[in-house]
């Protein structure tokens, strides 16, 4: 068996308009998933934002704490939790990471996939994600299958309540401090 290593799921809510409005449905506290392959979230990736003003304009994004859209928003709230996996499936989840970053041109934000979830109904087009589908489907192409649903209809709220994962961080993500 490999050495046990680790990816970080943080769930996030800018309290931005858009963000209350999802938030008015889904009720949950959070409305947006990243995943991030260290602790100190300086490598996370998402669908979400290309332009912090302008949640219209999304697809594949690297997101940035300290410079990107998360900047913009500073009462931004999130949890962070830790998933230990196998240095195997690190190396699986880069190989399908690298897919979206060599072709991030090609990926548009999946609006229709949003509300596919209101419906319990997957909306699913190649190239095109929402945020939790995304972290979903980089979980699954590299065999950790965390729920009994097709990566179109998970949540964020999905990771919360996964008894998988273990809370690390709960807070403003401007007051986060990575302690190992």
């Amino acid at each position: 068996m490999a050495s046990p290593s680790s990816v970080y799921i943080m769930l996030s809510n800018t309290g931005t308009l858009f963000t209350q409005l999802i938030q008015s449905y889904t009720r949950a506290p959070y409305n947006h998933a990243s995943i991030s392959f260290n602790r100190e979230l300086s490598e996370m990736y998402s669908f979400g934002r290309k332009h912090p003003r302008n949640p219209l304009h999304g697809g594949f994004v690297k997101e940035d704490v300290a410079t990107g859209t998360f900047s913009k928003f500073p009462d931004t709230t999130c949890v962070i939790y830790e998933l230990k996996v196998s240095e195997r499936e690190i190396e699986k989840m880069k190989r399908v990471l690298h897919i979206f970053i060599r072709s991030q041109k090609k990926f548009l934000y999946n609006i229709l996939g949003v509300i596919g979830i209101a419906l319990q109904e997957p909306v699913e087009f190649s190239n095109s994600y929402f945020c939790s589908q995304f972290v979903a489907e980089i979980l699954q192409r590299s065999g950790i299958k965390l729920w009994d649903k097709l990566p179109a209809l998970v949540t964020p709220d999905d990771f919360r309540k996964c008894s998988q994962l273990t809370l690390i961080y709960e807070g403003k993500l401007c007051h986060y401090e990575p302690r190992e």
